[in-house]
């Protein structure tokens, strides 16, 4: 293969994995036009057309798709042999992609970031912030952070964090307007903050359980966002009742501006975990990051 032919096979991933020849053109460093140009020849030297374009979007075709579904596990091989030869360096290097929620990241792997690097200063970590469920494999993430229950079963995990608890939580000025629920059945006829899932823009079901009862709770209110941090200042100012992780509003209740209703409807549930796919090859520094990560979880 030619060192063309690959440059470009690897610009026609890039466009499927970013869905805009802007945004490809911008990773490979390249202008729009001449990506475009690069896809242009690729097609006419394969006599198929790859990619489906409208002003608005770009798809692959049928044929796009089955091609870049060998493309793909090629690429992850060269990958990994590349970077096995690099491991043979003394210090693991080069780039780790992650693809995690934004509560995981500002929690959880924000603090791991200057440790880290302070220890492997030749990784560059390459964090994608995105609520929505992201084929970490299709896209070319090394790993990505979710809840337990939302990582696929063919996926190696390792915890990053304890076990969660989601609480009903409201300001003291709207509980002395409209009083406190007494059942999660209540929340019904109460003010409540909803949150719209990024993946299919459903409004999240509020899950609760008690003594093996488990409920399910759609609540309206004033309310709707699909931004989680911006739920906190809401339910601070009495918009209404927010149901939210304990690790965003523990010291808030301590402090006593915020309420903490149901608590016997609250149990705790499996936190965040590392995830990537099985390979036969692990680049060094999701390696190196692995490693650090099952050292953090040991001393804490």
């Amino acid at each position: 293969m030619r060192g063309s032919d690959y440059a470009e096979l690897r610009a026609f991933a890039a466009v499927v994995e970013h869905g805009s020849f802007a945004r490809a053109a911008a990773h490979l460093s390249m202008s729009p036009s001449a990506l475009s140009q690069t896809i242009r020849r690729l097609e006419e030297r394969l006599g198929i057309r790859l990619l489906n374009r409208t002003t608005r979007s770009v798809v692959p075709s049928e044929a796009g798709e089955r091609f870049l579904d060998r493309l793909l596990p090629a690429f992850a091989d060269l990958d990994a042999a590349v970077a096995e030869l690099r491991s043979l360096r003394d210090v693991p290097s080069g780039l780790l992609r992650i693809n995690t929620t934004r509560i995981a990241a500002m929690h959880y792997l924000a603090p791991m970031i200057g440790p880290f690097l302070g220890s492997y200063p030749e990784i560059t970590l390459d964090i994608v912030i995105d609520d929505k469920l992201v084929d970490i494999v299709a896209s070319r993430f090394d790993a990505g952070i979710r809840l337990g229950e939302k990582v696929e079963k063919d996926m190696i995990a390792v915890r990053i964090s304890g076990e969660l608890r989601q609480v009903a939580v409201a300001a003291p000025s709207y509980l002395d307007r409209f009083g406190a629920p007494a059942t999660p059945h209540d929340l019904r006829h109460h003010r409540c903050i909803n949150f719209r899932w990024p993946t299919d823009f459903s409004l999240y079901r509020w899950e609760f359980e008690r003594d093996g009862e488990e409920l399910e709770v759609a609540v309206e209110g004033p309310l709707i966002v699909n931004e989680p941090e911006m739920v906190t200042s809401a339910v601070l100012d009495g918009v209404g009742i927010a149901y939210l992780f304990t690790h965003q509003v523990e010291f808030l209740i301590a402090a006593g501006k915020l309420v903490h209703l149901l608590k016997e409807w609250s149990p705790a549930f499996p936190g965040f975990y590392l995830y990537y796919p099985s390979r036969r090859q692990m680049a060094p520094p999701l390696r190196a990051f692995l490693d650090f990560v099952r050292k953090a979880a040991a001393a804490s």
